[in-house]
């Protein structure tokens, strides 16, 4: 991944991703989603709890 420095200079932290070929999104996917995660635990807020799902899947 090429990373462009008028993109990156400001920035603090930025997420190196390997580059995998076609695999490259599945691997982006799982770090950002991991990240999503931590920022949601150390911010105290609900992670498994998204709101109206069971209304969602149930009501057809």
């Amino acid at each position: 991944m090429t990373s462009d420095p008028a993109h990156t200079s400001t920035v603090d932290q930025t997420f190196d991703i390997p580059d995998c070929g076609p695999l490259e999104p599945v691997i982006a996917n799982v770090a950002l989603q991991l990240f999503a995660y931590y920022v949601a635990d150390e911010k105290d807020r609900p992670i498994d709890k998204p709101r109206n799902l069971v209304k969602s899947v149930t009501v057809e």
